[in-house]
């Protein structure tokens, strides 16, 4: 007998599809590594795809998807002290292979008048909605100092240099706008990953709504960040698992602005405190798929 081709399907919060070959005789099994795909299964609150990236191919990344946010804020420097540029370069963003790459790179650049020794890739979403399940599988950068974040910003942020501000949307300053955080993880701590929402009753360094997990190796292997958010609550897991609930008792527009559309933003940010050693990094993402 010859060689076979079978394929299994393994049920979790996740569908794995495996491809492979099985010589019979030697019990010998070879997998497709690139095409060990990941199938989502709906909620039960959310059936139907009605956005998603798949990057197939390799090149640009597809402008009639997503917007490079590359203007700096007023003062010359994103908030909170960060050290870097975003670009609309293709050497910090681009699509290799079937996967999404936005890459942090040390190196000299200047842009808007202002020099900086970092360069990064700040991505907004053509697309925006009301309630969903977003999942996102993704590998994200190491180093201390990288921070890299996949999170949602209402659409109505005034925010100069913002894709939807760009489109005459703007008209709330943050936090009041809210901002919905499905994926951060700072370098200097490696391997956990935070959720986390900010509006008028809890922003910034206070914030006080968010929560997290420790999952295993996050540079290196793929994971599936989820946000199932519906007009009651929000529930943030990795690979499944649940970390954080948002569900206030109390809905007014300090505690709920998240009735309204928000888009995606993906982006690495640089911290003051990067290694000295750090050269490059990048987010990979297989995909990004949104569920109403």
């Amino acid at each position: 007998m010859g060689k076979k081709t079978a394929t299994f399907i393994l049920l979790s919060t996740e569908v794995l599809l495996f491809s492979y070959l099985i010589t019979v005789g030697t019990n010998k099994v070879t997998f497709d590594s690139k095409r060990i795909m990941a199938v989502s299964v709906p909620s039960p609150e959310f059936k139907s795809l009605v956005w998603s990236d798949e990057f197939a191919g390799s090149g640009a990344i597809n402008p009639e998807k997503w917007f490079h946010q590359t203007q700096l804020p007023p003062g010359g420097s994103w908030w909170g002290g960060l050290v870097q540029h975003y670009t609309d370069r293709a050497s910090n963003s681009y699509v290799k292979n079937g996967y999404l790459n936005l890459v942090a790179k040390k190196e000299k650049f200047e842009d808007q008048g202002e020099i900086k020794n970092y360069t990064a890739a700040r991505l907004n979403s053509k697309f925006a909605f009301t309630y969903g399940r977003i999942e996102i599988r993704a590998k994200l950068p190491v180093g201390t100092g990288t921070w890299p974040a996949i999170w949602l910003l209402n659409k109505n942020i005034d925010e100069d240099g913002a894709y939807w501000d760009n489109q005459g949307f703007g008209t709330t300053k943050w936090p009041i706008c809210g901002e919905i955080d499905i994926l951060e993880h700072w370098g200097k701590n490696q391997d956990y990953v935070s959720s986390a929402v900010h509006n008028a009753s809890s922003y910034g360094s206070e914030v006080k709504n968010l929560g997290g997990q420790k999952i295993d190796d996050v540079s290196n292997e793929f994971h599936i960040y989820t946000l199932d958010w519906t007009k009651e609550k929000m529930v943030f897991s990795v690979d499944g698992v649940e970390h954080f609930q948002y569900q206030p008792s109390l809905k007014n527009s300090d505690t709920w602005p998240y009735d309204s559309d928000y888009y995606l933003l993906l982006n690495i940010a640089i911290e003051p405190d990067i290694d000295p050693n750090f050269v490059e990094s990048p987010m990979v993402v297989d995909y990004i798929r949104i569920y109403q």
